[in-house]
């Protein structure tokens, strides 16, 4: 297997704090790898060392072939990014700043500001950046991170400030640069249905381990049907559904949610057995498998234990 970019045993570590843990991931040339999980999960930091922007405490990255050092640089001329918050020239035009950045990366293509604008569909003549919307400002750093076809795009939380239009443009962007240009991308994003609809691979983490990888077929394959129930007491719920009713899958995922899997009962059933406990209901659903559901319950696992 051909692999665009190779972790091992990566850790990062801070006041003896460790923020990553012992990753390992697999992205494969041309695919987009999906990395999600809560705020504070290791994400941006991953990105980062990937960048050699902070040094890893332990293990190893091979970026298209090239193990990493902590002096390693030439391999970043492969690879477009952004990360957190584009940092912009705020006083300069989006051309202004896109020619800058070709001067700085030696790009000698006439057309490349005007093509990567025009990809992102960004339109401003000669406003300065900072006139921008969040949604430009976003768009502009973007064109930035694609303008030289990079080999390996790393983009974190790309669609923030986008409206719904700008969304779906970003989505076909996207896998136009895997099909067109034979760009592999590492996309992390908190609109899971977003990821769901581009990604080929999924990495969940949580708490700065890597708690799995799983192809977005797979997920897709399984066609779970389930019952979703929202009452004012999950906890009680879920007590309840398994001593009472036997029901053994069952998946507390907050105060007010659970989730019930492979229910040999009828929801009327379910129902009027958590009545007479005195227990609410406020929604009781049929739900099938999404990226959202398979999120929620891998990372909720260890919570509910």
């Amino acid at each position: 297997m051909d692999y665009a970019l190779q972790i091992s045993n990566l850790s990062k570590s801070y006041n003896g704090i460790e923020v990553v843990s012992n990753v390992n991931m697999k992205v494969k040339r041309e695919e987009i790898y999906g990395m999600i999980g809560p705020n504070g999960s290791g994400k941006t930091t991953i990105m980062k060392m990937i960048m050699n922007l902070l040094k890893p405490t332990g293990g190893e990255i091979e970026v298209l072939g090239e193990k990493i050092t902590s002096s390693s640089h030439t391999y970043l001329k492969k690879i477009g990014s952004m990360i957190e918050y584009p940092i912009l020239y705020e006083d300069l035009t989006s051309i202004e700043n896109l020619e800058l950045h070709c001067k700085y990366m030696d790009i000698q293509d006439n057309h490349a500001v005007d093509e990567a604008l025009e990809l992102v569909s960004l339109k401003t003549g000669d406003k300065a950046v900072k006139h921008f919307s969040m949604g430009m400002k976003q768009r502009l750093g973007i064109a930035r991170a694609i303008i030289t076809k990079p080999e390996l795009l790393i983009l974190d939380e790309p669609i923030n400030g986008l409206d719904p239009s700008g969304i779906k443009e970003m989505r076909s962007l996207l896998k136009r640069m895997t099909k067109e240009y034979k760009c592999t991308i590492l996309i992390s994003s908190h609109i899971l249905n977003e990821i769901e609809n581009i990604a080929d691979t999924i990495g969940i983490l949580k708490d700065g381990i890597l708690i799995e990888e799983v192809g977005m077929d797979t997920i897709h394959n399984k066609n779970v049907e389930y019952i979703e129930l929202v009452t004012n007491d999950a906890k009680k719920a879920a007590y309840i559904l398994e001593n009472e009713l036997q029901l053994s899958n069952v998946k507390q995922m907050d105060q007010f949610t659970v989730l019930i899997y492979n229910s040999h009962s009828h929801q009327k059933e379910i129902v009027a057995k958590l009545i007479s406990h005195h227990l609410e209901i406020e929604a009781i659903n049929k739900r099938h498998n999404s990226l959202e559901n398979h999120f929620l319950t891998t990372t909720s696992r260890e919570e509910i234990r």
